[in-house]
Protein backbone atom coordinates (compact mmCIF):
# COMPACT_ATOMS: atom_id res chain seq x y z
CA UNK A 1 0.00 0.00 0.00
CA UNK A 2 1.27 3.47 -0.85
CA UNK A 3 0.19 7.09 -1.19
CA UNK A 4 -2.12 7.97 -4.08
CA UNK A 5 -0.23 9.13 -7.16
CA UNK A 6 -0.80 12.53 -8.79
CA UNK A 7 -2.47 11.09 -11.98
CA UNK A 8 -4.79 9.00 -9.81
CA UNK A 9 -5.70 12.05 -7.72
CA UNK A 10 -6.53 14.06 -10.85
CA UNK A 11 -8.63 11.19 -12.23
CA UNK A 12 -10.66 10.96 -9.04
CA UNK A 13 -11.20 14.72 -8.81
CA UNK A 14 -12.28 14.98 -12.45
CA UNK A 15 -14.61 11.99 -12.15
CA UNK A 16 -16.15 13.56 -9.04
CA UNK A 17 -16.63 16.84 -10.91
CA UNK A 18 -18.37 15.06 -13.80
CA UNK A 19 -20.73 13.09 -11.58
CA UNK A 20 -21.50 16.10 -9.37
CA UNK A 21 -22.07 18.22 -12.47
CA UNK A 22 -24.53 15.76 -14.00
CA UNK A 23 -26.62 15.50 -10.83
CA UNK A 24 -26.36 19.25 -10.31
CA UNK A 25 -27.50 19.94 -13.87
CA UNK A 26 -30.69 17.95 -13.25
CA UNK A 27 -31.35 19.99 -10.09
CA UNK A 28 -30.50 23.25 -11.90
CA UNK A 29 -32.94 22.77 -14.81
CA UNK A 30 -35.74 22.14 -12.33
CA UNK A 31 -35.01 25.37 -10.45
CA UNK A 32 -33.75 23.81 -7.23
CA UNK A 33 -31.66 25.75 -4.70
CA UNK A 34 -28.64 23.42 -4.82
CA UNK A 35 -27.91 23.31 -8.53
CA UNK A 36 -25.01 22.70 -10.88
CA UNK A 37 -22.21 24.49 -9.05
CA UNK A 38 -23.27 23.42 -5.57
CA UNK A 39 -23.51 19.71 -6.38
CA UNK A 40 -20.24 19.79 -8.33
CA UNK A 41 -18.38 21.50 -5.48
CA UNK A 42 -19.82 19.13 -2.87
CA UNK A 43 -18.79 16.07 -4.87
CA UNK A 44 -15.26 17.34 -5.58
CA UNK A 45 -14.87 18.38 -1.94
CA UNK A 46 -15.89 14.90 -0.82
CA UNK A 47 -13.38 13.33 -3.22
CA UNK A 48 -10.65 15.60 -1.88
CA UNK A 49 -11.54 14.82 1.73
CA UNK A 50 -11.20 11.10 1.07
CA UNK A 51 -7.91 11.57 -0.78
CA UNK A 52 -6.56 13.63 2.09
CA UNK A 53 -7.72 10.96 4.55
CA UNK A 54 -5.91 8.18 2.68
CA UNK A 55 -2.72 10.10 2.01
CA UNK A 56 -2.58 11.40 5.55
CA UNK A 57 -2.83 7.83 6.82
CA UNK A 58 0.05 6.65 4.60
CA UNK A 59 2.11 9.72 5.46
CA UNK A 60 1.78 9.19 9.21
CA UNK A 61 2.41 5.45 8.80
CA UNK A 62 5.62 6.15 6.87
CA UNK A 63 6.87 8.42 9.66
CA UNK A 64 6.13 5.94 12.43
CA UNK A 65 4.71 2.47 11.60
CA UNK A 66 3.66 2.00 15.22
CA UNK A 67 1.10 4.83 15.04
CA UNK A 68 -2.51 3.78 14.54
CA UNK A 69 -4.96 6.30 13.06
CA UNK A 70 -8.41 5.90 11.55
CA UNK A 71 -8.59 7.55 8.08
CA UNK A 72 -12.39 7.17 8.04
CA UNK A 73 -12.89 9.73 10.82
CA UNK A 74 -12.32 12.70 8.51
CA UNK A 75 -14.79 11.40 5.92
CA UNK A 76 -17.35 10.66 8.65
CA UNK A 77 -17.10 14.27 9.78
CA UNK A 78 -17.63 15.41 6.19
CA UNK A 79 -20.95 13.55 5.96
CA UNK A 80 -22.13 15.23 9.16
CA UNK A 81 -21.18 18.63 7.74
CA UNK A 82 -23.04 17.92 4.51
CA UNK A 83 -26.12 17.22 6.62
CA UNK A 84 -26.15 20.85 7.78
CA UNK A 85 -25.79 22.02 4.17
CA UNK A 86 -28.73 19.86 3.14
CA UNK A 87 -30.88 21.22 5.97
CA UNK A 88 -30.46 24.70 4.49
CA UNK A 89 -32.46 23.82 1.35
CA UNK A 90 -35.44 22.32 3.19
CA UNK A 91 -38.37 24.74 3.46
CA UNK A 92 -41.72 24.11 5.16
CA UNK A 93 -44.71 26.05 3.89
CA UNK A 94 -48.06 25.10 5.37
CA UNK A 95 -48.52 21.37 4.92
CA UNK A 96 -45.91 21.23 2.14
CA UNK A 97 -42.24 20.49 2.75
CA UNK A 98 -39.96 21.38 -0.14
CA UNK A 99 -36.31 20.64 -0.74
CA UNK A 100 -36.12 17.12 0.69
CA UNK A 101 -35.07 15.60 -2.64
CA UNK A 102 -32.42 18.28 -3.16
CA UNK A 103 -31.13 17.74 0.38
CA UNK A 104 -30.99 13.99 -0.22
CA UNK A 105 -29.15 14.54 -3.53
CA UNK A 106 -26.53 16.67 -1.73
CA UNK A 107 -26.06 13.96 0.87
CA UNK A 108 -25.74 11.11 -1.64
CA UNK A 109 -23.47 13.10 -3.95
CA UNK A 110 -21.12 13.56 -1.00
CA UNK A 111 -21.21 9.80 -0.37
CA UNK A 112 -20.46 9.19 -4.07
CA UNK A 113 -17.56 11.64 -3.84
CA UNK A 114 -16.16 9.77 -0.84
CA UNK A 115 -16.44 6.49 -2.74
CA UNK A 116 -14.65 7.94 -5.80
CA UNK A 117 -12.04 9.54 -3.54
CA UNK A 118 -11.44 6.14 -1.97
CA UNK A 119 -10.90 4.51 -5.35
CA UNK A 120 -14.22 2.63 -5.27
CA UNK A 121 -15.09 3.47 -8.86
CA UNK A 122 -17.64 0.71 -9.42
CA UNK A 123 -19.56 1.57 -6.27
CA UNK A 124 -19.42 5.33 -6.89
CA UNK A 125 -20.38 5.24 -10.57
CA UNK A 126 -23.15 2.66 -10.00
CA UNK A 127 -24.65 4.78 -7.23
CA UNK A 128 -24.41 7.85 -9.45
CA UNK A 129 -26.31 6.08 -12.25
CA UNK A 130 -29.03 4.97 -9.83
CA UNK A 131 -29.26 8.52 -8.44
CA UNK A 132 -29.61 10.08 -11.91
CA UNK A 133 -32.30 7.54 -12.84
CA UNK A 134 -34.17 8.30 -9.62
CA UNK A 135 -34.03 12.05 -10.23
CA UNK A 136 -34.81 12.07 -13.95
CA UNK A 137 -36.51 8.90 -15.17
CA UNK A 138 -38.68 8.38 -12.10
CA UNK A 139 -39.95 11.98 -12.17
CA UNK A 140 -42.70 10.96 -14.64
CA UNK A 141 -43.74 8.09 -12.39
CA UNK A 142 -43.88 10.41 -9.39
CA UNK A 143 -46.18 12.79 -11.25
CA UNK A 144 -48.69 9.99 -11.92
CA UNK A 145 -48.98 9.05 -8.25
CA UNK A 146 -52.17 10.38 -6.70
CA UNK A 147 -50.71 12.15 -3.69
CA UNK A 148 -52.95 13.09 -0.77
CA UNK A 149 -52.79 16.90 -0.59
CA UNK A 150 -53.77 18.81 2.54
CA UNK A 151 -55.25 22.31 2.34
CA UNK A 152 -56.72 24.93 4.65
CA UNK A 153 -59.84 26.52 3.20
CA UNK A 154 -60.75 29.80 4.93
CA UNK A 155 -64.18 31.25 4.15
CA UNK A 156 -65.80 34.29 5.74
CA UNK A 157 -69.55 34.91 5.64
CA UNK A 158 -71.90 37.51 7.15
CA UNK A 159 -72.23 37.17 10.92
CA UNK A 160 -75.99 36.72 10.78
CA UNK A 161 -75.87 33.86 8.24
CA UNK A 162 -75.04 30.24 9.05
CA UNK A 163 -73.59 28.82 5.85
CA UNK A 164 -71.40 26.05 7.27
CA UNK A 165 -73.58 23.25 5.88
CA UNK A 166 -73.54 24.78 2.39
CA UNK A 167 -69.74 25.10 2.40
CA UNK A 168 -69.32 21.58 3.80
CA UNK A 169 -71.58 20.16 1.09
CA UNK A 170 -69.55 21.92 -1.62
CA UNK A 171 -66.26 20.58 -0.24
CA UNK A 172 -67.61 17.05 -0.02
CA UNK A 173 -69.07 17.23 -3.51
CA UNK A 174 -65.64 18.09 -4.95
CA UNK A 175 -63.99 15.09 -3.29
CA UNK A 176 -62.52 16.77 -0.21
CA UNK A 177 -62.33 14.96 3.12
CA UNK A 178 -62.91 17.36 6.01
CA UNK A 179 -60.61 16.67 8.96
CA UNK A 180 -61.54 19.58 11.22
CA UNK A 181 -63.22 23.00 11.32
CA UNK A 182 -62.13 26.05 13.32
CA UNK A 183 -64.28 29.14 13.83
CA UNK A 184 -63.46 32.83 14.15
CA UNK A 185 -65.72 35.81 14.79
CA UNK A 186 -64.93 39.34 13.67
CA UNK A 187 -67.57 41.68 15.09
CA UNK A 188 -65.87 44.77 13.63
CA UNK A 189 -66.34 43.47 10.10
CA UNK A 190 -69.55 41.64 10.90
CA UNK A 191 -68.34 38.26 9.69
CA UNK A 192 -67.71 34.72 10.82
CA UNK A 193 -64.69 32.83 9.47
CA UNK A 194 -64.63 29.06 8.89
CA UNK A 195 -61.21 27.39 8.64
CA UNK A 196 -61.58 23.92 7.14
CA UNK A 197 -58.63 21.50 7.19
CA UNK A 198 -59.26 19.23 4.20
CA UNK A 199 -57.48 16.72 1.98
CA UNK A 200 -57.92 15.40 -1.55
CA UNK A 201 -56.08 13.25 -4.11
CA UNK A 202 -57.49 15.13 -7.09
CA UNK A 203 -55.02 17.55 -8.74
CA UNK A 204 -57.62 20.05 -9.93
CA UNK A 205 -59.85 19.85 -6.85
CA UNK A 206 -58.39 23.04 -5.33
CA UNK A 207 -59.07 25.13 -8.42
CA UNK A 208 -62.59 23.74 -8.79
CA UNK A 209 -63.59 24.34 -5.17
CA UNK A 210 -62.16 27.86 -5.33
CA UNK A 211 -64.33 28.69 -8.34
CA UNK A 212 -67.35 27.04 -6.71
CA UNK A 213 -67.05 28.92 -3.42
CA UNK A 214 -66.16 32.17 -5.16
CA UNK A 215 -69.43 32.04 -7.09
CA UNK A 216 -71.47 31.89 -3.89
CA UNK A 217 -72.89 35.32 -3.12
CA UNK A 218 -72.62 35.04 0.67
CA UNK A 219 -68.84 34.47 0.62
CA UNK A 220 -67.05 37.70 1.64
CA UNK A 221 -63.45 36.49 1.60
CA UNK A 222 -61.89 33.22 0.45
CA UNK A 223 -58.39 31.82 0.89
CA UNK A 224 -56.99 28.34 0.18
CA UNK A 225 -53.52 27.57 1.49
CA UNK A 226 -51.34 24.59 2.32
Amino acid sequence: MHMISAPEILLRLLLGAVIGGIVGFEREIHGRAAGFRTQLIVCVASVLIMIVSENYYFHIHSLDPTLRIDPARISAGALIGIGFLGAGVIVKSGFAIRGLTTAASIWIISAIGLAIGGGLYLEGISTAVITIIALMALRTVDKKIRVLRYKIVSVSTPLNENREDTITAALTEHGFHIHSVNYEKNSAKGEIIYNFTVSSREKNATRKIFLELNSMGFVKTLRISG
